[in-house]
């Protein structure tokens, strides 16, 4: 019997929350399938996205590198082209890589043209896709103003609605992104509306949606008979709107919304960057108690549902025979405040922000040993790219992909591994550099984080923050308020210094070939700032040696 092909399930989930998982502690809320995940494989409990917004974050988990390198530092920036992703990597190791779901990814459409890319080549249109081939896109936000659209690309779910019997030019927000109140549309777009039931059939919605595509790819390659693959599966919820179908809208209640973890002294003589945050338009909804009581149990219905579809997913691999084949990664490109530390939304670095769920089953006998545990390395989104490159049964490109190759972990082995963990968010683009008056190269925020202390260095001359999560695991005590030479400061400044000094750009050449090259021009003849010919080996010298052969003249 031939062997099956090895595939990977790479799931993620738009703005989940690390602790939102009831295998991650959570008091009321039950995933039993994140769980029956995670009973199976490792959970990770330090792994930090390389961004908090969700597109710089996507393409350093695509190509594998960090914000700093790639540069698509925020929603809307293209991703250069010619940078290589995991789609490029895996395909040099024979496998194929597929998109369901959301990359919030922008083409390099300059780029493109200018080096004659056509974007409906096979070449083109990968680079136009985060490395993928697609088999739906849906980044999910179909928002609709005065000016048209917030996506101007053809949604595959709006036009599955509309084959569904739901009216409209825009039925995703008609029908799944509101409710119906006595009549009138209750937008998802205002949070007083996030405890009713959206106005569509449950089994209609995204997340359902978007399991049953997941299920159709994975049938159409098992007709196929090809392989292997790689499906990033990647839904929008439960990132905001924030409403959810009956009956997941009540399944949950205010009594289930924890006090939220915030502090006075968080406001006093804040940060500017986090005091600017603190007063924008989404912290101050979230500061209200009543905006929490309705978003946070709509925020973990959402969750809920997605724990169903992902029992969907599992039960077809499980009734295919496709578990003992198949590595399945469930994460998250970033967290949600939910109005913790005065804050909604993502953007800074308290764990509820910049950690990120990590899950992975890994199904080969080499990880018996380590099934059912938890791992609380320091691991990084860009992990990821290198741990499917090596599934894939490729030598991991060290010269490209910046993470680091998490199968040792998964194999019960203690490797040597990094001291600090990065992550970069640059706001440039928001409200708030224009309410500092910085320039756009002056509002980028940088965190280093060594497992006790994190630090948050902000460019355009403003003081750091520095916290120990060991003493004041809530994050509440800004340490340079008190202690503005406190000595953490040079230690983790020196760790952003040897960061900064990473090998990033040398894309073309790896090390290998570079000691492969070591005194190959020797042997081709280029013998240059040689005294006598006595300090190279005689072969180098049989080309210019001998009796004299020019006969010019004569």
């Amino acid at each position: 019997m031939a062997k099956k092909p090895m595939n990977i399930l790479f799931v993620m989930y738009d703005q989940l929350r690390f602790d939102y998982l009831s295998c991650a502690g959570h008091p009321h809320l039950h995933t039993p399938n994140f769980d029956r995940v995670a009973a199976k494989g490792v959970r990770f409990t330090n792994a930090y996205a390389q961004s908090t917004i969700c597109g710089a974050s996507r393409m350093s988990f695509y190509t594998g590198r960090y914000v700093h390198s790639h540069g698509a530092a925020w929603n809307g920036f293209p991703l250069r082209v010619g940078e290589q992703t995991m789609g490029d990597h895996l395909r040099t190791a024979g496998m194929e890589c597929w998109l369901i779901g959301k990359t919030h990814m922008k083409a390099d459409a300059e780029g493109m043209a200018r080096l004659g890319l056509n974007p409906d080549s096979e070449i083109g249109a990968r680079q136009a896709e985060c490395g993928f081939d697609v088999w739906h896109r849906d980044d999910g936000l179909w928002a609709q103003g005065p000016d048209g659209f917030y996506d101007e690309k053809r949604s595959p779910y709006n036009e599955y609605l509309k084959t569904k019997g739901y009216d409209g030019e825009n039925p995703w927000h008609d029908y799944a992104n509101a409710g119906d109140d006595a009549g009138s549309i209750a937008s998802g777009w205002i949070f007083a509306n996030a405890d009713k039931p959206a106005n569509i059939a449950e089994e209609d919605s995204e997340t359902p949606w978007l399991t049953t595509e997941t299920i159709s790819f994975m049938e159409q390659m098992r007709a196929r008979g090809t392989g292997p693959w790689c499906a990033h599966v990647s839904y929008i919820k439960p990132h905001w709107p924030y409403i959810v179908p009956a009956p997941y809208n009540d399944m949950f209640g205010p009594n289930h919304v924890p006090a939220a973890t915030r502090h006075k002294k968080e406001q006093e003589d804040a940060q500017p960057v986090f005091g600017a945050y603190m007063h924008n338009k989404i912290a101050q909804a979230f500061q209200r108690d009543e905006v929490r009581q309705k978003v946070i149990p709509a925020y973990m219905g959402l969750i809920k549902q997605c724990d169903d579809q992902l029992g969907r997913i599992l039960d077809d691999l499980a009734e295919n025979g496709e578990m003992d084949s198949t590595m399945i990664v469930l994460t998250s490109d970033h967290g949600d405040y939910l109005g913790d530390h005065w804050l909604g939304e993502k953007d800074l670095f308290h764990d509820q922000s910049v950690k990120i769920p990590m899950i992975i089953y890994d199904p080969r006998p080499a990880a018996d040993a380590t099934r059912g545990t938890t791992c609380d390395a320091l691991v990084e989104a860009i992990d990821l790219a290198a741990t499917f490159t090596a599934f894939a049964g490729a030598d991991v490109p060290g010269h490209i992909l910046e993470g680091r190759d998490l199968t040792p972990w998964l194999s019960g082995d203690v490797p040597a591994w990094r001291a600090f963990a990065i992550s970069e968010f640059d706001y440039a683009s928001t409200p708030v550099g224009a309410k500092l008056d910085l320039a756009p190269r002056d509002c980028r925020l940088f965190m280093v984080f060594d497992g006790r202390f994190k630090m948050m260095h902000a460019e355009g001359g403003l003081r750091p923050m520095l916290f120990d999560l060991q003493n004041d695991p809530d994050e509440f005590d800004d340490l340079v308020k008190s202690t503005p030479d406190h000595p953490m400061l040079e230690t983790l400044y020196g760790h952003l210094a040897t960061w900064s000094r990473r090998m990033s750009q040398r894309v073309t050449i790896s090390d290998d070939d570079i000691v492969a090259k070591r005194g190959r021009s020797l042997r081709r003849g280029v013998l240059p700032f040689l005294a006598d010919g006595s300090e190279v080996p005689e072969e180098l010298l049989e080309k210019y040696i001998g009796p004299t052969r020019q006969k010019h003249g004569e």
